[in-house]
């Protein structure tokens, strides 16, 4: 079966929505914070961390996983799943992000055939399609595949972002007329830039291809906060109701519950697992960096309420000490409560949903969470 996605509530002073995701692995309670497993793992951690952290969707990366190992060794393999040991269901990417990236001349790489890029790997020319793309998400097997998208950056011009979403739209529809495996969903992605008309005409036109769920992208690629948050409004007016709305790349806690409050069903993004290599966790308070010298001899959990594995059996001042020395399980334990972290947001959003208290939430979550003052 493709997912399912069911509407129980939207808070009643907001547009926040309680929902659930009916996958052939499980049903999954909305909003959800999914961690990223870029090339079949979620950096350093193992499927029980991740169980342990309360994880229901994870993500894979199309680009990374066809260069390595390739869709062709996983397919063999039995799929993305069973080749990860993942009883979970996996979203991936559609390669768009990573390819755009690596596109030197926007204008001479960018077709309107597909992309022309280098491997980040060898240096290789390499041709990506949205059909390429399509196939590939196919051959994995996950349960929700994405549209091949141009995400352009921030800012661009009106003239190119028209030209950019027209683009993208016929994309969509090449990408969707090859899309042949039954048992996944596809995602189409709302695209726009800061331009409201833009951002209308891509839902409206994206919405008549009848997708399975849709996604707002373009956000969060060095916008500021304001206009980031209009773009989530700008890109969910038009969206059905009955249908997953997810917002890519967003993981700054505060931006996921201003992406709640509009709306927005589920997130996705590098960043716990990032910060936490870099010695930096989620508390509370705001983001703590452990390589900070005050945290030599804590004692203290990163935080005393939170119900992680790192904060039930490790202090402050080890891990810093596996920080500062370069050991590796200093940053596996910083991915715990990171990841933890962000998905008991998810949690306590759902509740304040339910209660109709979400605005309150808000405003006592960031008068708490811009307190911290590191020595």
């Amino acid at each position: 079966m493709k997912i399912e996605y069911s509407l129980l509530k939207t808070e009643k002073n907001t547009k926040a929505r309680l929902g659930k995701i009916k996958t052939n692995y499980g049903t999954y309670d909305t909003p959800m914070f999914m961690p990223v497993g870029t090339r079949a793992t979620v950096k350093s951690l193992s499927k029980e961390e991740l169980k342990a952290a309360h994880a229901g969707i994870i993500l894979s990366n199309t680009y990374h996983l066809w260069l390595r190992p390739g869709p062709d060794v996983i397919k063999n393999c039995g799929g993305l799943h069973k080749f990860m040991s993942w009883d979970g269901p996996i979203l991936t990417d559609s390669g768009g992000f990573q390819v755009f990236s690596l596109a030197k001349n926007k204008e001479k790489d960018i077709t309107e055939e597909g992309v022309h890029f280098k491997s980040h790997i060898d240096g290789k020319e390499l041709f990506l399609t949205p059909e390429k793309s399509i196939e590939i998400q196919n051959k994995l097997d996950s349960d929700i595949a994405m549209s091949f998208d141009e995400c352009p950056p921030y800012p661009v011009t009106y003239d190119y972002m028209k030209k950019s979403v027209e683009r993208t739209l016929r994309w969509a529809k090449r990408g969707k007329a090859v899309h042949n495996n039954p048992n996944q969903a596809l995602f189409g992605i709302v695209q726009g830039g800061e331009f409201q008309d833009l951002r209308e005409y891509s839902c409206k036109e994206t919405v008549k291809m009848n997708f399975d769920g849709y996604s707002i992208g373009g956000t969060s690629v060095g916008e500021d906060k304001p206009t980031m948050y209009k773009m989530i409004d700008d890109g969910i007016r038009y969206l059905p109701e009955d249908k997953v709305r997810y917002l890519m790349g967003v993981g700054d806690p505060i931006d996921i519950i201003e992406g709640v409050i509009r709306g927005v069903d589920i997130f996705d993004c590098v960043l716990p697992t990032r910060i936490a290599r870099h010695g930096q966790a989620f508390t509370r308070t705001g983001k703590i960096n452990l390589n900070n010298a005050q945290y030599k001899e804590d004692l203290e959990p990163i935080e005393k309420e939170c119900d992680c594995y790192t904060c039930k059996n490790y202090s402050r001042a080890y891990i810093r000490h596996l920080i500062t020395t370069g050991e590796t399980l200093g940053g596996r334990l910083l991915s715990i409560h990171n990841i933890r972290f962000l998905i008991k947001l998810t949690e306590e959003l759902r509740e304040a949903i339910k209660n109709d208290t979400i605005l309150e939430y808000r405003q006592k979550f960031i008068e708490k969470y811009q307190t911290k003052k590191e020595k």
